[in-house]
């Protein structure tokens, strides 16, 4: 990967700290006003890697032959709901109260995009949480303040600490970036 000027494009200190520990070169480059809607025919597993593309279109025209951009989408979803940033506390507490004792799915699609090519995927992780309490939900989202997260949880703080009981795939993916695969992608790529 030496031959290209690595940009994540994304806001997330996690994603940041994530990438970083590839031991790649790279910079971070935001973009303000980025449309993240998406069709509606679109299967849960596909709304991510959409608006992963379409982050990655909005920088086409910024880049140069050398510049490869990884832009991605974290979604949280229970049956075929998507839950997504929770808008205040109440709305938090609401999502933590639906994931208590089940299992959903983090998905997070990925895609790497130079002006010649461009890959997106998708990784799935399957996390089962314990039963909550409402006092637990509430320290939670009183302390934490999980607004900037998908399903108003961070898998590596205190929530998932004491409430994951399982989880079947990448730890990584369910903290926003999945590593292992976009290694191997860009590997390939």
């Amino acid at each position: 990967m030496k031959e290209y000027k690595i940009i994540l494009a994304s806001n997330s200190p996690r994603r940041r700290e994530l990438l970083a520990g590839l031991d790649i070169n790279f910079e971070v480059k935001v973009l303000p006003g980025i449309d993240e809607s998406y069709p509606e025919y679109l299967s849960v597993d596909e709304i991510p890697q959409y608006i992963a593309q379409e982050k990655a279109e909005a920088y086409r025209n910024l880049i140069d032959e050398d510049t490869l951009v990884i832009t991605a989408d974290t979604v949280v979803v229970l049956g075929n709901e998507i839950l997504g940033k929770p808008k205040d506390d109440e709305d938090a507490c609401r999502m933590l109260r639906q994931l208590s004792g089940k299992t959903h799915q983090v998905i997070t699609g990925v895609c790497l995009t130079t002006l010649q090519k461009q890959k997106r995927f998708a990784v799935t992780t399957n996390v089962t949480f314990k039963e909550f309490t409402e006092d637990e939900i509430k320290y939670y989202v009183s302390h934490y303040h999980p607004m900037d997260k998908a399903g108003a949880y961070g898998i590596q703080e205190w929530i998932g600490h004491i409430g994951v009981t399982a989880l079947n795939g990448s730890y990584f993916n369910v903290m926003g970036l999945p590593v292992q695969r976009i290694y191997s992608e860009m590997q390939r790529f």
